[in-house]
């Protein structure tokens, strides 16, 4: 088969691979039919994930048909249409009861495209398929599927659960991108009062206001400020922090309240300061976290029901054998837009639910 594999920091083909095969009695084999690319791929591609090894195929989200099944697989079968999460879990282990699948000890976790070969390519081995891959509903499209793999549970669970946001509450987003407007839409669902972006994209901003946010603040012209007038001075009840770097850190722990949330959902590859001299007497709670996908379930049923707003999140599509120019475009985003891209496509007609 053909693959996306990583090679070092700043090195990655598009090139032929080993065709995967079934390892365990739990693995399933599933062609891929759309993919994308994460954030996370780019921190790959820069180094600041030395765990993943040169030869590795990255990727970690993708919608596919299931082609070969384990011996001990009960919940899927060949011709079975699936959502790949992000996260896989083996289902026994202590962190895996307690649905904490990111921290899985028995093999899982965030293992595709990080510990072993991931999902851009052609097809994929996926471990733990019972717990790992999740049926879908046949009017859910393949493009808003795969948005479920990562952003959507990471922007609910990492950034929306993890803040604990509340019906009236003051949310600031720091960040609007794909993680980002998943928090912001998701944070919609639980009324708060209002929802402020940042960014310093306009174009993102734009993307914020149709995501549900009330207010938006360009990063260079004083959110902060922003904020505290909209708060008559109190400042957020929650903050998510969906970038990764420093700066947007810092920036979350200065605009939310005595007795606030920050939700860190960016990954930072680099340190940052914790002003613990000014946090220590605010009571100020924060929260980090690699998503563990147990609210994709509930996420999914949402989406068939038309109750998740995943429109408008994808802007450019291209086919599979495209991965170097989705990446040039994904890691441009200021310079071409871009949200979310996705390759491949659908290769079954789209069937509409009926009552």
């Amino acid at each position: 088969m053909r693959a996306y594999v990583f090679h070092g920091p700043g090195e990655a083909a598009w090139e032929e691979t080993a065709d995967p095969v079934l390892s365990d009695s739990t693995d399933a084999i599933v062609r891929v039919d759309a993919v994308t690319v994460c954030g996370t791929d780019l921190h790959i591609l820069k180094g600041d994930v030395p765990e993943v090894r040169p030869g590795t195929v990255l990727g970690h989200e993708a919608v596919g048909e299931v082609v070969e099944t384990g011996r001990d697989v009960r919940s899927v079968r060949p011709g079975d249409r699936v959502l790949i999460s992000c996260i896989s879990a083996c289902g026994r282990c202590r962190y895996c009861r307690e649905a904490m699948y990111g921290q899985c000890r028995g093999g899982g976790g965030w293992v595709l495209g990080h510990l072993i070969d991931g999902t851009q390519a052609e097809y994929v081995r996926v471990p733990h398929a019972d717990f790992s891959v999740h049926p879908l509903p046949a009017n859910v499209t393949d493009q808003d599927a795969v948005l479920l793999a990562d952003i959507f549970p990471t922007g609910y669970e990492v950034g929306v659960l993890n803040g604990r946001v509340r019906p009236g509450d003051t949310v600031v987003v720091v960040g609007a991108g794909p993680v980002g407007l998943a928090a912001i839409a998701t944070a919609r669902l639980l009324a708060p009062e209002r929802i402020v972006a940042v960014d310093v994209a306009t174009a993102r901003l734009d993307a914020a206001r149709k995501a549900g946010a009330d207010a938006v603040a360009a990063a260079q012209e004083s959110p902060e400020q922003l904020v505290a007038d909209l708060t008559e001075g109190l400042g957020a009840d929650v903050a998510i922090e969906a970038v990764g770097v420093p700066e947007t850190f810092e920036m979350c722990t200065r605009m939310v309240r005595p007795g606030g949330r920050v939700a860190n959902v960016g990954v930072h590859g680099k340190p940052v300061t914790l002003h613990l001299e000014d946090l220590w007497i605010k009571n100020v709670t924060i929260t980090t976290g690699l998503v563990d996908t147990h609210s994709t379930p509930t996420l999914l049923r949402m989406a068939a029901a038309g109750r998740l707003p995943a429109a408008g999140l994808v802007t450019h599509t291209f086919p599979l054998d495209r991965l170097q120019e989705a990446y040039d475009v994904f890691a441009r985003a200021a310079d071409t837009g871009a949200l979310k891209v996705v390759l491949g496509g659908p290769r079954r007609e789209v069937v509409e639910a009926t009552a």
